[in-house]
């Protein structure tokens, strides 16, 4: 759907900039630099040419121009606009809420608002929607609600409905046990980064951190799954072995586990991936695999790269919650000045890991 266009005398307009006329109610932006200012700025006149006017700072901003560090035009800008976006979604969760009137709520555009709220939040208006939806889903089932209640109090129309917005990977009742009927094998070894343990499901590795003792580790997975149904299976080294050689092929420990008719390239002995989350999280994870060995990005590198600029914080977070370790390989992520931030298990891990991916 277009943006209906905000109709300017564009002549009076450029007249009342060069005047740096401070009652004008619009703001204008410069195509050569990106940026966009309010009338008044103290900054040099732009050429006519390349000057376009907008009549609000979240339009401006919508259109890919940044704020002015000079005259800081964003703060006239209604900055609250997208608070009260985030707040009529979630005060009408029993309901799927139109963008027209989240439009009307936010006093903008139906592009302006689907553009920003994206932005800032990581997910489209309805995307977090659906992703509030699943977390009232998971909160009610853990409180011991049945499911019937759960899934029509947290707004969905039906069991089936919640299920594939929760994106819980077991059933809804196994997930209020605890993944209770849940069959989980894993194995575990001690590598040069402390000691591995991997979690599989018959649809692929759900688990893999790392601990400083064999204990440790196990009790990340028995953590997150309490009371799955756990099952030791040295079939599941491979995966081990997989996750080392994707940091350094210097770690090969496993060649005789994949045997002498295994293909002999790296893709061929990844093991397929059960992850389980929102979809931004899955974008996110799914962007970390894209990033080569011997690479790193920063928080806002990979949040440009998946079209998401905006979404620096929700990006770290998503990085944070990773469960597979390593083989989703967060600790690729840095600061922007190149500080190592925080990982979950550990930064002198993350500084070992990184290291040996320069080998």
């Amino acid at each position: 759907m277009s943006e209906q266009k905000p109709i300017f005398d564009t002549d009076l307009a450029w007249q009342q900039l060069l005047a740096r006329d401070t009652s004008a109610g619009f703001f204008y932006a410069v195509a050569t630099t990106g940026v966009f200012c309010r009338i008044g700025c103290a900054s040099r006149p732009p050429r006519r040419e390349n000057v376009r006017f907008f009549p609000t700072a979240v339009e401006a901003a919508a259109a890919g121009f940044r704020a002015c560090a000079r005259c800081k035009p964003q703060s006239l800008a209604p900055g609250n606009s997208l608070d009260k976006v985030r707040a009529h979604i979630e005060a009408n969760l029993d309901r799927r809420v139109p963008l027209a009137e989240l439009a009307r709520v936010a006093k903008l555009s139906l592009f302006t608002v689907q553009r920003l709220f994206k932005r800032e939040f990581g997910a489209s208006p309805l995307e977090y929607q659906r992703a509030l939806r699943a977390n009232h889903f998971r909160a009610a089932l853990k409180e011991g609600n049945s499911v019937t209640d759960a899934v029509y109090n947290a707004g969905f129309s039906s069991p089936s409905r919640a299920h594939e917005a929760a994106q819980l990977g077991m059933t809804p009742a196994r997930f209020a046990e605890g993944g209770k009927g849940e069959r989980i094998g894993f194995a575990m070894a001690s590598t040069p980064f402390g000691w591995m343990i991997v979690g599989a499901t018959d649809r692929g590795l759900c688990w893999l951190a790392l601990g400083e003792t064999k204990a440790e580790a196990e009790a990340t997975l028995r953590e997150e799954f309490p009371a799955a149904e756990l099952r030791h299976n040295g079939k599941l080294l491979k995966m081990i072995d997989a996750a080392l050689v994707s940091v350094s092929d210097e770690f090969d420990f496993g060649k005789a586990l994949r045997g002498p008719d295994a293909a002999n390239s790296q893709e061929a002995n990844l093991p397929r991936l059960d992850l389980r989350g929102t979809v931004f999280q899955l974008r996110v994870w799914n962007a970390l695999r894209q990033i080569p060995r011997g690479e790193t990005r920063s928080y806002s590198q990979l949040a440009r790269e998946m079209g998401e600029p905006k979404a620096t914080r929700a990006v770290a977070r998503a990085c944070a919650l990773n469960r597979v370790a390593v083989l989703v390989p967060c600790h690729r992520v840095v600061g922007v000045s190149g500080s190592l931030t925080g990982y979950r298990w550990g930064v002198e891990r993350k500084k070992k890991l990184l290291a040996a991916e320069q080998m």
